[in-house]
């Protein structure tokens, strides 16, 4: 492992991964700003910056109670925090980098850029399903990253758009400034800024979708994979800000603040305590923590870029049918060759089938990380998956069964339960899951 690299910002120290082969570059600051500021890309730090810890995550209303005393939240925490301690801070700006230990500068490695989900108001980088993904044994650079979330990423209020001209989507203008870091300095540590892949899954997904929609973002990735959030459906249409501004001054109320000055610097326990509540009783738009139209990262009329998609989602996801359906028409409509999967492992150790975020133990290549009894037909899953994962990062195309979306009709690459197959999906069987069973998601 080379100790100490050079990139653009300067000198940086990682340190050795669990897995063998590769380092890991974490808690890297890739911008900065203050409460409802746009962020500031990071151009230069002094001496060597330890990147040896990850970074502080967004506060988020878990920061604030204990999840293990929360029935309604126990699944998630289960699953991926239980054990582990977070950090949370409105200083939240970092991403991380898992690269070959023998990476140079030249070797032009592809990269996945992965963005977390959580509904725009939760989740972080380091949950274990994400703790150092398996990708840089495969010859591909892993990055992962923290935005802003709930109240801090995604408010919009007249105010604030008198003060920077636009208002709204501080969370996607943060990954769209670690994309163009990564882009800047991917090289030293031996990526490809011409052959980056971003992956987002539930919200992450979402945003994964908006960037492809950005003019701000056109040029900047060169694929785009979807895990059960992005799709074709005028649910997923952002409203423009304005309509959100009801909602916010609400929450304004709410916490007693009478301008703007003084909401900045409410604590953030009295802000999250605001917007919960806030949520609870509005009777005005839902979803009024996500994205928005702000005229510049997302806009009216966006024109959606060219690229290889893969898009996906699983048998017990949440509006399974229609999340299949998203994934499948956005595919087949695009001009270039694009890939729908769906993913049907029952997870060995309760009852719920393949969840929400069921795919992610698989995708990332971390089933060591979880507490199930894994069998050995998972670790050849995973394996699997990721291959096709990597393939799809280095050229576009997952792997050669796998016939792309514009050529299959209603066929679907299945993988899970069965060895990896075009095949059909049963969409009443989706719709009979729909109405009888709760769906897990957060």
């Amino acid at each position: 492992m080379k100790n100490i690299i050079s990139c653009p910002c300067g000198q940086i120290r990682g340190v050795e991964s669990r897995h063998e082969g590769v380092t890991a570059y974490k808690g890297i600051r890739y911008a900065e700003a203050g409460r409802w500021e746009y962020p500031r890309m990071i151009q230069h730090w002094e001496g060597v910056y330890e990147a040896s810890e990850y970074g502080a995550c967004s506060y988020q209303s878990r920061s604030f109670y204990d999840e293990e005393q929360m029935p309604k939240k126990y699944f998630y925490y289960h699953e991926f925090r239980k054990g582990e301690e977070y950090t949370y801070s409105e200083d939240c700006l970092f991403l991380n980098i898992f690269t070959p230990n023998e990476a140079k500068e030249g070797d032009n490695l592809p990269v996945i850029f992965y963005i977390h989900g959580g509904g725009f108001r939760g989740g972080c980088a380091h949950e274990k399903h994400f703790d150092e993904p398996v990708w840089p044994k495969k010859g591909v650079i892993g990055v992962s990253i923290n935005y802003r979330l709930g109240p801090l990423g995604f408010i919009s209020l007249p105010q604030l758009r008198d003060e920077a001209g636009k208002t709204g989507n501080y969370g996607l203008f943060d990954q769209l400034c670690a994309l163009e870091w990564v882009r800047k300095n991917i090289s030293a540590f031996g990526g490809d800024k011409d052959n980056i892949t971003i992956m987002g899954q539930s919200a992450g997904a979402m945003s994964v979708q908006q960037l492809s929609l950005s003019p701000l973002a056109q040029g900047k990735f060169a694929k785009a994979v979807m895990s059960s959030g992005g799709g074709n459906n005028p649910m997923l249409k952002a409203p423009p800000a304005e309509k959100r501004f009801g909602f916010w001054q609400a929450v304004m109320a709410e916490a007693g603040c009478e301008d703007l000055s003084s909401f900045r610097a409410l604590a953030p326990d009295k802000l999250f305590e605001a917007w919960d509540k806030t949520m609870k009783t509005y009777k005005g738009t839902p979803m009024a923590h996500g994205p928005c139209i702000d005229g510049e990262l997302v806009v009216n009329e966006p024109v959606i870029h060219d690229i290889p998609y893969m898009a996906g989602s699983t048998s017990e996801d949440m509006l399974p049918p229609f999340l299949l359906s998203m994934s499948r028409k956005w595919c087949a409509e695009r001009k270039t060759e694009s890939y729908t999967w769906f993913f049907d492992r029952r997870l060995p150790g309760d009852n719920c089938g393949a969840w929400h975020s069921a795919d992610l133990w698989y995708w990332f290549g971390t089933l060591d990380r979880a507490w199930r009894p894994w069998e050995e037909k998972d670790y050849a899953l995973s394996e699997e998956m990721v291959d096709m994962l990597c393939t799809f990062a280095a050229t576009g195309k997952p792997c050669d069964k796998w016939q792309a979306a514009q050529k299959c009709g209603k066929k679907v690459f299945r993988i899970g339960e069965n060895p990896g197959a075009m095949a059909k999906v049963s969409m009443a069987r989706l719709m009979k899951t729909m109405l009888t069973n709760k769906a897990v998601g957060e």
